[in-house]
């Protein structure tokens, strides 16, 4: 049984990448100790077709400035729920899981199909243990995030720590309730068990700070001593304090910055879900909240996050209530974050039960970091079912909305969870929304937003329908189409003309983005003249994202990439759409990353359940580093290595390994491992 589960776990080969997109996990439940969490669920977990705000990548970067107002977290506020693969339970046979991956994409699907070494590929397990790969942020000004101080930033202005702890859960729950006018009583009475003076000090300061709005006092009722709270204003009041501009104005010291910086480290929980996690426990908004970047669940991740004026203290208190949780480092500021300041992540990982030698290893590293990998968008990109999200972007792009929305209704073969396997064949048998509908226990995610949709305009309004789904979803159907041109069009220059520079090629003028790996209005492609060949190396080279906006390369890759836009009814040269949000400016993408701050080392270990590394809470918890022995029943290369944004960390291991880094391909291989 416990070969089972590993086996599972195994086979999900998604790890974190700088575009974020996560397929498959497993979940924790939370632990509820002195925290009050307003709904019974501890959390949220997004269903829907997973975007996050500085994914995908390159395609978007026209629309970053247009999407900044949405760069703080997405208020999530249905009912837990998992993402699409986590519903394979783990007393299954793994043959049940592999058997319903046989009809997912493989890396030949989407145009993965070169490498740059020619070293010799070996076998390797990728997230064995979500503990496994370990991600920490960069920074805009160039330092790692880590988390290694908890101390908490103090000033006079800030309430006593017992005000945290002092009212109990049905107090808050009621104090909630009359602060956002959910009941019929104009006021809340809490008795003071032990009347002093200072007790009553602490609940009214826990009151005002824990529920701006209310104001309170204290009343003799029949020889006892309470707290009343009541609204010093009506509802308007209250409105102007829930903003996201305007919170806890009242009460928060005008000395201090209005943004409080925090280093999170999360364990098992993507970026957005964390979010959701913390803004419930803090009965805020998510919205108040900020971030350089998204990072997948099956990992752990360290990265930097603001929030707007809620205290280091009361974040602090944090750490006493959430499993797989840490905040520290705290700070306050006087701005946000913004979705792609950072310069890239920082990556530990480990592959366990290596088959490589020595020397394979070493060829397969210093290739890595000598000559990188080439940028292929990694599988993620593409979803995990028999209907690739490529498939429907290319019928967004075509205007063929009867198939836009058969593609993402339709039943199909691959892992779903069983309502969505039910809803899909009631819409097939029906084509009925409202019908198909009611299968839904969960409503966020993107099936049930287009039947939301199809209910209320009709078959005959697809894309006003369609325009329901939120915007970054959307947007990534078409950037998923862009990203399976781009890997088929790479695949082909590398095909014809190798690792070199040749004439015709594309490089960008004034080189100063990061890594510059995607374009800007500053950057400008230019091509490679044969007198210029020697001044540049296969690393200075981008390649086209298609669209209205950019220019294709010099040689016969041009009329490739002529030739697939024209087999899928494209006309390349008009990327504009009759809907503005669809239409294709393009980008600029490099063929081949060169990781920087790369180092491995192979180690041996008996037990697949030890840990291979220290985390970062690890170091605050003084666990000494572990200590390996010279010969074990198995070996593990474990590799560190930084990317910038938008390149995926897949690929990286795919290039070390030589493997298919596809769920179809490692659940294939995973079940032989354990026959």
């Amino acid at each position: 049984m416990e070969m089972t589960n590993v086996s599972l776990k195994r086979g999900c080969l998604v790890v974190e990448d700088n575009d974020g997109v996560a397929l498959q996990e497993e979940t924790k439940k939370q632990k509820v100790s002195e925290c009050y969490l307003t709904n019974s669920q501890d959390g949220v977990e997004n269903d829907s077709l997973h975007s996050s705000e500085d994914e995908p990548g390159p395609p978007e970067v026209e629309d970053a400035k247009k999407d900044e107002k949405n760069s703080s977290a997405q208020v999530q506020e249905e009912e837990e729920e998992e993402d699409g693969l986590s519903e394979i339970g783990e007393e299954e046979e793994p043959e049940s899981f592999a058997d319903m991956m046989k009809h997912g994409l493989t890396e030949l699907d989407v145009g993965i199909t070169k490498f740059v070494s020619p070293h010799e590929g070996f076998s390797g397990i990728l997230k064995e243990r979500y503990s496994d790969f370990v991600v920490h942020e960069i920074g805009k000004d160039g330092r790692i995030s880590h988390l290694d101080d908890l101390s908490v930033p103090m000033d006079k202005e800030d309430p006593p720590e017992e005000a945290l702890t002092v009212l109990t859960a049905e107090d808050k729950q009621q104090l909630e309730e009359l602060q956002l006018f959910k009941n019929k009583e104009t006021s809340v009475a809490i008795e003071v068990v032990e009347d002093t003076k200072e007790k009553r000090t602490i609940i009214h300061q826990a009151i005002k700070s824990l529920f701006p709005g209310l104001e309170t006092k204290t009343e003799d009722r029949e020889g006892r001593k309470y707290i009343v709270a009541y609204h010093a204003a009506g509802k308007k009041a209250l409105a102007k304090v829930r903003t996201a501009a305007d919170p806890r104005k009242h009460s928060w010291p005008k000395s201090r910055g209005s943004y409080c910086h925090f280093v999170l480290y999360k364990e098992n929980k993507d970026t957005m879900d964390a979010i959701n996690v913390l803004s419930k426990y803090l009965r805020v908004k998510p919205n108040i909240f900020s971030y350089m970047g998204t990072k997948d669940k099956r990992a752990i991740t360290v990265q930097e996050i603001a929030v707007l004026k809620i205290s280091a203290q009361r974040l602090a208190h944090l750490n006493k209530c959430l499993m797989n949780f840490k905040l520290g480092n705290f700070s306050y500021q006087k701005t946000p974050l913004k979705l792609g300041e950072l310069q890239g992540n920082h990556f530990t990982v480990v592959l366990r039960n290596i088959t490589g030698t020595d020397e394979q290893v070493q060829q397969a590293m210093q290739s890595l970091k000598e000559t990188g990998f080439i940028n292929y968008y990694g599988m993620q990109r593409f979803g995990t079912t028999a209907v690739p999200t490529y498939q429907v972007g290319r019928a967004i792009l075509q205007n063929s909305w009867t198939e836009v929305i058969d593609l993402i209704l339709k039943p199909r073969s691959g892992a779903e969870k069983g309502y969505l396997v039910k809803c899909r064949e009631e819409w097939a048998k029906t084509k009925d929304p409202a019908s198909a509908l009611k299968k839904l226990p969960v409503k966020r995610c993107v099936e049930g937003q287009l039947l939301r949709g199809l209910s209320k305009y009709g078959m005959k309004n697809i894309v006003s329908a369609f325009g329901i789904i939120p915007r970054n979803n959307r947007l990534m159907y078409i950037h998923s189409y862009q990203s399976y041109v781009w890997n088929n069009m790479v695949s082909k220059r590398i095909e014809d003309y190798g690792l070199k520079p040749v004439p015709g090629d594309l490089v960008l003028k004034g080189d100063t983005l990061p890594a510059l790996l995607y374009c800007s209005t500053t950057a400008t492609a230019t091509y490679i003249e044969e007198e210029d060949v020697n001044n540049y190396s296969i690393h200075d080279v981008v390649m086209p994202l298609p669209g209205f906006d950019v220019i294709y390369p010099k040689h016969k890759i041009s009329e490739a990439y002529r030739e697939m836009l024209t087999a899928d009814n494209l006309d390349i040269d008009n990327m504009r759409h009759t809907i503005r949000d669809y239409s294709l400016s393009g980008a600029y993408r490099k063929i081949i990353i060169r990781p920087q701050n790369v180092s491995w080392e192979v180690v041996a270990y008996n037990d697949p359940k030890i840990p291979l590394f220290n985390t970062d809470v690890d170091n605050l918890e003084g666990k000494p580093p572990p200590i390996f022995a010279s010969e074990g029943k198995y070996r593990a290369l474990k590799m560190d290595f930084s990317l910038p944004p938008s390149t995926y960390a897949t690929m990286a291991i795919r290039e070390v390994l030589k493997m298919d880094t596809s769920i179809k391909n490692q659940t294939q291989l995973n079940t032989n491992w354990l026959r």
